[in-house]
C-alpha cells in the first residue's frame, strides 16, 4: 500500500504557551508543538480560551515572556524583545518573504469556541534549533504582515 503523507513527520519541541497578564498572574492556554518536515517547520497549536479570529503569531529574539515597563507602563510581554531578525531584515513580512524577519510566521485561527489547532507552515525555517532559545508570541489582534 502507499500512504500519501501530507506532512513527513521529524523531530518535534512542544512548547507551553501562556496568556500574559502581569496584574493578575498569567494563565495555561494550551500548547504549540514545532515539527521538523521536509518543507519546514509546522506549528501545531492546540490552544483555548483565547479570542476569536486571526491572531499575529511570531517568533521573538529573547527566551522571555516576562513584562517590562514602557512609558511608565507594565507591558506584558516586552522581555520577549522584537521579531526574531538574524539576517537583519529589518522588516515584517509574510514567512515566504526573504525580506522579511525570520520570526514572522502565518497567523493563526481561532475558532469562535476559543480553541486553535490548525497547524501552520514556515518555509523558512528547516530546523529545530532555528526556534530555540527565543520565544514564540501569540499576539491579541490579526497580522497585517508589515510594519
Amino acid at each position: 500500500a502507499h500512504e500519501h503523507n501530507t506532512i513527513p513527520k521529524g523531530a518535534s519541541i512542544e512548547v507551553k504557551v501562556q496568556q500574559l497578564d502581569p496584574a493578575n498572574g498569567n494563565k495555561d492556554v494550551g500548547t504549540v508543538t514545532i515539527t521538523e518536515s521536509n518543507y519546514g517547520l509546522v506549528f501545531t497549536p492546540d490552544l483555548q480560551g483565547l479570542s476569536e479570529g486571526l491572531h499575529g503569531f511570531h517568533i521573538h529574539e529573547n527566551p522571555s515572556c516576562e513584562p517590562k515597563e514602557k512609558e511608565g507602563k507594565l507591558t506584558a510581554g516586552l522581555g520577549a524583545g522584537g521579531h526574531w531578525d538574524p539576517k537583519g531584515a529589518k522588516q515584517h513580512g509574510y514567512p515566504w518573504q526573504d525580506d522579511a524577519h525570520l520570526g514572522d510566521l502565518p497567523a493563526l485561527t481561532v475558532l469562535h469556541d476559543g480553541t486553535a489547532t490548525n497547524p501552520v507552515l514556515a518555509p523558512r525555517l528547516k530546523h529545530l534549533d532555528d526556534v530555540r532559545g527565543h520565544s514564540i508570541m501569540i499576539h491579541t489582534g490579526g497580522d497585517n504582515h508589515s510594519d
